[in-house]
């Protein structure tokens, strides 16, 4: 965990800134439009983290835009208009948004930091109206998960609503023009960061807030306990004329190491019930989901401590397992002009791409560490 900055440091960074995979593979997918895919991204660098811009030029993944940042960061948000958000790693003390081009390269807009009595934990999203955005955060004095409330255009909290439940991760609108939020359920304390403690008060939950008043309009658990939800993907209804599926990546945290190695790491919410979804037979996923996203007709899980990407169709079923090393960043992106047809994965040093109809590519990731996220940019 990274020290929290104090006042004075906070400042004198700031300053600073301102300153300053193998035969298995099928052929790789040709260009399909005349500007390359860019995915925003949060990295480890050689002198410390970064978020910026990669983009995919021949064979490679390479850096297009960077900014440093005091401490690592977790997830990001592509705007509107091409400003990008960015939120520290739990529990973080800063909110960012910045601009990838313009004259002197890429530079900070607004920062936000967090109250002496709250932290960040990892997400940010714009609300349906583009005027607020909503982070998710902590009470650090009695552990309880909040949404903040932040004008977009400044990114000064306006209020806070809570989300009925301990370390709330990531959150996403709803058709339907609510907020689902996954509370992860993990107990822990100011002072020991992000060291996990008294798990038998465990209580991991998905939870729904009414985005007027932030009433909360249900909430629903698993079965098994020591399942943390963490990140969250919407995917297509398994039948004509259904419901929409939520993929829910889930993160073990069992005593017990051979039930926390064949723990699942998907669920589903179907609207009504959640429940999670088994690995093929004899594939084991070491109990960690990383990233989900909805592409080439699948839900995919980065699973970094299985070394690969984790897929299932939106009924549930098994579809299979693509290796790559220390894989957890997953992104749908369009190809031809059609929605959410080609999965992004990032690994270790190469990145995998994925179409719709099997075709695959490893790129290569060069002069970064990627971090658990990445977002493609609008075009």
């Amino acid at each position: 965990m990274q020290p929290a900055l104090t006042t004075l440091q906070r400042r004198q960074w700031l300053a600073l800134a301102a300153a300053g995979v193998g035969a298995w593979l099928k052929p790789a997918l040709a260009a399909t439009t005349a500007q390359p895919l860019q995915l925003a991204a949060a990295w480890e660098a050689v002198h410390g983290y970064q978020v910026g811009v990669l983009a995919y030029r021949g064979a490679a993944l390479q850096v297009s835009a960077a900014l440093d940042v005091p401490t690592r960061a977790h997830g990001v948000w592509a705007e509107r208009g091409g400003t990008l958000l960015a939120v520290a790693r739990r529990p973080g003390d800063w909110l960012l948004r910045w601009q990838p081009e313009g004259e002197g390269g890429a530079k900070a807009i607004a920062w936000a930091w967090a109250e002496p009595d709250r932290a960040f934990n990892g997400h940010v999203i714009a609300g349906s109206g583009g005027k607020t955005l909503y982070t998710t955060e902590t009470n650090l004095e009695t552990g309880q998960g909040l949404v903040g409330l932040r004008d977009a255009a400044t990114l000064e909290k306006m209020g806070e609503w809570p989300t009925h439940g301990m370390d709330p991760h990531e959150l996403l609108l709803d058709g339907d023009g609510s907020l689902v939020v996954a509370n992860g359920g993990i107990p822990a304390l100011p002072e020991t960061g992000r060291l996990k403690i008294h798990m038998d008060r465990m209580d991991a939950s998905l939870v729904r807030l009414d985005t007027r008043s932030g009433a909360l309009q249900g909430q629903w658990r698993l079965a098994d306990k020591r399942l943390s939800l963490r990140h969250m993907a919407w995917g297509r209804a398994p039948a004509a004329g259904g419901p929409r599926v939520l993929g829910i990546a889930l993160q073990a945290e069992h005593d017990d190491i051979a039930a926390k190695t064949a723990a699942p790491v998907l669920a589903l919410f179907d609207g009504q019930k959640l429940q999670t979804c088994a690995a093929g037979a004899g594939q084991v996923l070491a109990g960690y989901g990383g990233d989900i996203a909805w592409a080439a007709g699948g839900f995919a899980v980065g699973c970094p401590r299985a070394n690969g990407v984790a897929v299932w169709q939106s009924d549930g079923h098994w579809t299979g397992f693509f290796p790559l090393q220390e894989a957890c960043a997953v992104a749908s992106a369009a190809t031809a002009g059609e929605a959410d047809t080609t999965l992004w994965a990032g690994g270790r040093l190469v990145a995998l791409m994925r179409d719709g109809t099997g075709r695959t590519a490893s790129p290569a990731l060069k002069n970064v560490r990627l971090d658990n996220h990445w977002a493609p940019m609008a075009g």
